[in-house]
């Protein structure tokens, strides 16, 4: 089994290849490539888009990108199961409006907007550690409980046009989006790869999916 971590130079790619590699190393769950290559990335056994920055510039660098009709191709056609993280699962969505109105790849039905706490002591960027509040079961949060720690840095946040679709939140002086899914497509807005063990126990959980 092949999981590729899409490169489109807007992600941070070092420390979530090792903890991909960490994991289907002890695990025996194939190997781990990041990757650009259109090739590979259509005949890959799950694709992984991380993302860091601003919705706009993933969004250009991804659609300039030789990797994202492989992508389309991968998650769309051949319903290969998909994780996006931080900005790779705001991608997901219809639409952003970070700093301009910017069409997503519309696999989620939602938009992404600034968070706006109702207290106005919680600063932005939300960044550190936070608990989930999980909605609904689903195979990747398996063993994933209310209460635990994981690590966010975002000041954007995911807005559900279907509750359904969305897992788990967390509380920032508001509440936000933490993790999306639909079919075989699940998003996590913070970092799996910084979240110590129950990041790692995700991370296990996408390699073992089947959905």
């Amino acid at each position: 089994m092949l999981t590729a971590i899409i490169d489109y130079r807007s992600g941070n790619l070092h420390s979530a290849q090792k903890a991909f590699e960490k994991i289907t190393a002890s695990n025996n769950l194939g190997s781990v490539v990041v990757t650009s290559d259109p090739k590979i990335i259509s005949s890959a056994d799950r694709l992984v888009l991380p993302g860091d920055g601003a919705f706009p510039s993933c969004k250009a660098e991804l659609m300039s990108s030789e990797a994202f009709e492989a992508m389309v191709y991968g998650v769309v056609e051949k319903s290969r199961p998909f994780l996006g993280i931080c900005v790779g699962m705001q991608l997901m969505a219809t639409k952003s409006y970070e700093y301009q109105e910017t069409e997503g790849l519309d696999w989620i039905d939602g938009e992404v907007k600034k968070i706006n706490p109702k207290d106005k002591s919680f600063k932005i960027p939300h960044m550190g550690w936070n608990t989930l509040n999980i909605e609904s079961k689903h195979p990747v949060l398996r063993s994933i409980h209310n209460g635990d720690h994981v690590y966010f840095v975002h000041s954007f946040q995911m807005i559900l046009k279907k509750q359904e679709q969305r897992l788990a939140h967390t509380d920032y002086g508001t509440d936000i989006t933490a993790v999306v899914g639909k079919d075989n497509m699940v998003g996590l807005q913070f970092h799996p790869e910084k979240s110590g063990q129950t990041g790692l126990k995700m991370i296990k959980n996408f390699l073992s999916w089947s959905p």
